[in-house]
């Protein structure tokens, strides 16, 4: 999926990557935009040699190939990298316009050293963000609740021999699939979501059986103790079924169904007319 997204009216090409879930852009594109050059294609190529010199080669790594639009309409091969590459080349780029994203980076690389000595600030971060965005106080009660409910279901499959990344994705999937009939992914195309994370974008009711299907899981992985990603597949999938019941009857009492097509946006809205609707 390829998307043109403008900054000050100027062109930025980027490609949605669906496997790995992460836009990449054109890194000729910002740093025309950022640099304002004429010839952003020569500067780019003299900023990489400079970064190669200074031993940039995690940079590197993150710089790939990919095919987008040229001016002249055709598909071309060009240099692309995902947001933590491009905000890496930003702070190699002595421009004004560059300035206020590189103080944006060191004010959040503070805030990160300051979580690690002190987590409660990630929560009250957590907290602060998800207001902004405009969810409702017992909305954020549930979600903070939910990232407890998470962190104790991977605890547990630690301690039971499932390896962190591919695994834990997989046994997410199981639950989920269990309990909503789709795996995450399919779960967030029927969002219409990309980078978004998908229990930041459920009801409340979708973000309670999603807690029900994980905390029946680590509760039942602590019963039986399965050991391994095989095991552990059969327990996740038993304890997303819970939920999944839970969830069937409901929709059997109130006739409409539980999953819903909804995101954030959309939820923010419906807080919003809701709103109007008590100021009239």
């Amino acid at each position: 999926m390829n998307e043109i997204k403008l900054y000050e009216n100027k062109v930025i090409r980027s490609v949605w990557d669906k496997e790995n879930e992460e836009w990449f852009f054109s890194v000729v594109d910002v740093v025309g935009v950022l640099t304002e050059s004429a010839n952003p294609r020569r500067y780019w190529s003299d900023l990489k040699r400079k970064l190669k010199e200074e031993g940039a080669d995690q940079l590197y790594e993150k710089i790939v190939q990919l095919k987008m639009k040229a001016p002249d309409g055709k598909m071309r091969a060009t240099d692309a990298a995902n947001m933590q590459g491009i905000f890496r080349i930003i702070q190699s780029i002595p421009s004004p316009k560059a300035e206020p994203f590189k103080m944006w980076l060191a004010e959040v690389g503070k805030e990160r050293v300051d979580e690690i000595v002190d987590p409660e600030l990630s929560i009250d971060r957590a907290l602060r963000t998800y207001l902004q965005k405009g969810y409702s106080r017992e909305w954020i009660n549930q979600r903070l609740q939910a990232i407890q409910v998470r962190k104790e279901l991977t605890d547990v499959w630690q301690d039971h021999g499932v390896k962190e990344g591919v695994e834990f994705a997989i046994l997410t999937n199981e639950i989920s699939k269990a309990w909503s009939g789709m795996t995450t992914g399919q779960y967030k195309v029927f969002k219409n979501l990309k980078k978004e994370n998908l229990r930041d974008n459920m009801s409340t009711l979708e973000l309670v059986l999603n807690m029900l299907a994980e905390a029946t899981t680590t509760e039942l992985t602590q019963t039986i103790h399965p050991q391994g990603l095989e095991e552990n597949k059969a327990v996740a999938k038993d304890g997303g079924t819970v939920a999944g019941n839970a969830r069937k009857d409901i929709e059997a009492r109130t006739g409409k169904p539980v999953i819903t097509s909804k995101n954030a946006v959309d939820f923010s809205k419906l807080i919003e007319d809701m709103s109007d609707k008590e100021e009239k």
